[in-house]
């Protein structure tokens, strides 16, 4: 990102990726780098493992371990987490798994006072 934080100045930062120490076009990444990697490797040249499959593997995982969305959303530059929401909520396959462990937890904590959770005032 050109910025420290979402809504600060833009600063200098150093490229990951250069070419003669400019900038790569990403389709020229893709095409001539990444591609050549796969076919080195063995991988086919497809869509479902094109570079651009790294930025949904990097927002899964943030997910899957319960980053929030909104977060999410500020990492990959998206202005509406409706839109990252809308984008990889496919790929949050553990939610369900993650929502019976918190209720699992909390009902095996019981109330803060003692009392049993099913009891009636």
């Amino acid at each position: 990102m050109p910025w420290k934080t979402p809504d600060g100045s833009p600063h200098s930062a150093r490229l990951v990726f250069t070419r003669q120490q400019t900038v790569i076009v990403r389709n020229e990444f893709n095409r001539f780098a990444w591609k050549t990697a796969l076919e080195e490797a063995g991988i086919p040249t497809a869509r479902e493992n094109g570079f651009h499959m790294l930025r949904h593997h990097f927002a899964s995982v943030l997910l899957e371990d319960g980053v929030s969305i909104k977060a999410v959303a500020e990492f990959l530059g998206h202005a509406d987490p409706g839109f990252t929401l809308r984008t990889y909520t496919h790929l949050m396959p553990s939610s369900e798994d993650r929502m019976r462990a918190a209720i699992e937890s909390a009902w095996a904590k019981g109330p803060a006072d003692g009392s049993s959770a099913l009891d009636v005032p």
